[in-house]
């Protein structure tokens, strides 16, 4: 069937009626013109890269220095033109309107206990950022502890609490501005909830491991000035802070000075006998070493070599670590062995690796938690140390769990639960008793009675059988005309589980449908999943996304002119890849800070640590599959592409922005019909954490205005 204009007006003749249907609110001549759009000029340099013999064009390669005066110019010509056309966008002032009503409810994290006292973060609803309470005991009464939205007016300030001291008088913090991934570290005292003067910068991807002293953590040397969002990131390595002192006399523990872009991870086994330390080169697999917690000593034993594999030690017991691995277990198993005899005959296993993942194992209570995925799905059991009197925990229904840890002395616990229908939730749970309460319960005003979450299978282009979650309004007619949304990630092992989204309740109030596919790439189904969507496996992603649309398609969920697909990161590489092969499959796209350049992602900030996962051009074999499908390489001039908004942020040090930049200039150049292709480019923002509330209902209310009008849907 020919792609249908986005624009023109739906008839309300018979025969749409028939091919359509008309089964819900949503489904009514929609009375509104296109909005017509004129791009800003974007530049052309005669930018000409040779990769092993194959001549490639980068025409705006000048948009990669995003801090130069033209370049800031570019991006405030772009937004004037995205928010002239957002503003015009119909019912935007009411979708504004209802999501700040959807997102007015209190949200809990679960409590973290620090010798007497309990601390938990807590957003009122429209709160910018989460605030930090404590409270003596479980029955205490909660004072705020920190609040981040009194250090900054506009909400920028992040704070994420990190590791407490043995004495469970200090706790260190993390704050982040403006989305950077860049921590600075600062230290409380509990009781007082006094702030100290100990302060730590440059700080990224690291907690803080304490002993009686101070604590571990792991740091990058200082960027030059004005290269902080861009340049790439070397020498992350392991630090040592004495808690009271400057950061100038901490003590280097380890560094790789012949690895520049090797990550080093550290942290202390729950004794503080033990310092164990992942050595990893990139995002999948590492090597881990052990040392003795001693500063004289600072030289690293192996564990485990690198990089095929991934072991964490969960805990030290009689003598023993209590190693997670996928070593000859692609779905891992739990092994205790011996770190002064680590003959793998002598290694003892406390949990067999099963047919479903083993995600994790926690600690708490003197009991290990074992979290399985079945079909994406949460399962918790719990049992001794060495694996005996296994018991399943009931958990309040089907969907996602997470949390059940502590101390071995803490008997009673917390956890969280969620579903696509069952906002996120705080439950404590007994140990003795097994009997699980809800301790923070949810305020939103939601009837899931009126809604449905299911899960299917659908079979790939190989034939390889995907899951997928799909959720809907009931009585809705499987007539073609629901407008959709399709969502997922597929790489880096990441597992998508179900989870309350209060944005979503948009789309399914107003007759639309929610679908989340775990495809390959992801870590739903353990290594072997992972790795069929990785590195020259990466059209499996594709194909199984473009499989899950054409499914939703067949049985008449939605049709080509009603689909929106959207993803973040790795997954706005994933939807902007699919846009670019099969454009004529969707209606409406949304690349959020997407991978989109796969020629030169690595060469900025931490970039390089995505080789593993993705492959380098600077490898002629790998250069070849990656050009095959980098979205920024593969666009046509002459084709229809889908209405695309392209969003990206000032201060996403992840993804930098100018693969967005890039992409938004050779979208616009090559377009051809008139379906927009916009960019939005956020300020005061990163990659996605830490963003303020307000930031989020502007995103969403942009977002749902766009997919909504393009999918020509009436809003009642």
């Amino acid at each position: 069937m020919k792609k249908l204009n986005l624009f023109f007006f739906i008839s309300i003749s018979l025969a749409l009626l028939l091919i359509y249907g008309c089964g819900d609110s949503t489904c009514h001549e929609f009375p509104y013109d296109p909005i017509s759009v004129e791009y800003p000029e974007s530049k052309m340099d005669d930018v000409v890269d040779d990769y092993h013999g194959t001549q490639v064009k980068d025409p705006f390669r000048w948009l990669e220095m995003d801090t130069a005066t033209e370049v800031r110019n570019w991006i405030n010509r772009q937004n004037e033109v995205t928010f002239d056309y957002l503003e015009q966008l119909p019912y935007r002032d009411h979708i504004s309107s209802r999501l700040t009503e959807l997102f007015n409810y209190p949200r809990y994290s679960a409590p973290r206990k620090i010798g007497d006292y309990y601390l938990f973060a807590k957003n009122d609803g429209l709160q910018n950022q989460s605030v930090y309470y404590i409270k003596k005991g479980l029955d205490g009464e909660a004072e705020v502890f920190i609040d981040p939205n009194e250090m900054d007016p506009d909400g920028l300030i992040s704070i994420n609490l990190l590791g407490s001291s043995p004495c469970k008088q200090y706790i260190a913090y993390g704050k982040q501005r403006a989305g950077s991934d860049w921590v600075t570290i600062g230290v409380y005292e509990v009781e007082s909830g006094e702030k100290l003067e100990d302060r730590l910068e440059w700080v990224k991807f690291s907690g803080a491991s304490w002993d009686e002293n101070g604590f571990y953590y792991s740091r990058y040397p200082a960027p030059e000035p004005g290269m902080e969002l861009l340049a790439n990131n070397q020498y992350h390595s392991i630090w040592y802070h004495r808690l009271g002192t400057d950061q100038s006399e901490d003590i280097l523990i380890h560094e790789d000075r012949d690895r520049p872009f090797m990550y080093h991870f550290t942290y202390l086994t729950d004794d503080e006998e033990y310092v164990i330390m992942h050595a990893a080169p990139g995002t999948d697999g590492w090597a881990t070493y052990y040392k003795k917690n001693n500063l004289e000593d600072r030289e690293f034993n192996l564990l485990f070599d690198g990089y095929a594999n991934k072991s964490y030690v969960i805990a030290h017991d009689d003598g023993r670590f209590l190693v997670l691995t996928d070593i000859d277990a692609a779905n891992y198993r739990l092994i205790s062995i011996d770190p002064n005899n680590n003959d793998p005959a002598d290694w003892v296993e406390i949990i067999p690796e099963r047919e479903n993942l083993l995600r994790s194992v926690s600690t708490g209570g003197g009991k290990l938690f074992a979290s399985y995925l079945v079909n994406a799905q949460s399962q918790i059991e719990m049992m001794n140390y060495d694996g005996s009197d296994m018991i399943a925990i009931d958990l309040p229904g089907t969907g996602s769990a997470g949390g059940f840890s502590g101390g071995k002395d803490q008997q009673i616990l917390f956890y969280g639960f969620t579903s696509f229908l069952y906002p996120s939730t705080i439950f404590s749970f007994d140990i003795e008793t097994g009997v699980s309460e809800e301790y923070f319960e949810s305020g939103l005003d939601f009837d899931p009675e009126q809604f449905v979450e299911k899960q299917i299978f659908y079979e790939s282009k190989d034939g390889t059988r995907v899951p997928m979650f799909i959720v809907h309004k009931k009585g809705i007619e499987l007539d073609g005309s629901n407008p959709t949304l399709l969502y997922a990630y597929g790489g880096f092992n990441i597992s998508l589980t179900p989870s309350f989204s209060a944005s979503n309740l948009l789309l399914l109030e107003n007759g639309g449908i929610y679908a989340l596919a775990n495809i390959r790439g992801g870590g739903e189904y353990g290594k072997e999943w992972h790795r069929a969507g990785m590195l020259e496996n990466k059209q499996n992603v594709f194909d199984d996304f473009i499989a899950a649309a054409e499914y939703l398609i067949d049985e008449g969920y939605t049709s080509s002119e009603k689909l929106g697909i959207i993803g973040g990161s790795n997954g706005g590489l994933l939807v902007a890849a699919c846009k670019v092969q099969r454009p004529d499959l969707f209606s409406v796209v949304f690349p959020r800070v997407g991978v989109l350049d796969m020629l030169r992602y690595h060469v900025f900030t931490v970039g390089k640590g995505w080789i593993p996962e993705y492959g380098s051009s600077d490898d002629p074999d790998q250069f070849e599959f990656l050009y095959a499908y980098s979205p920024l390489h593969n666009l046509e001039k002459g084709v229809e592409y889908p209405a695309t908004l392209i969003m990206t942020a000032d201060h996403d040090d992840r993804v930098v922005p100018s693969h967005s930049f890039k992409y938004a200039a050779e979208l616009q150049r090559v377009q051809s019909g008139d379906a927009p292709a916009l960019i939005r480019i956020d300020t005061d923002a990163g990659h996605g954490a830490g963003k303020p509330i307000s930031k989020i209902i502007e995103e969403q209310t942009d977002i749902w205005s766009f997919f909504f009008f393009n999918t020509q849907t009436k809003l009642d």
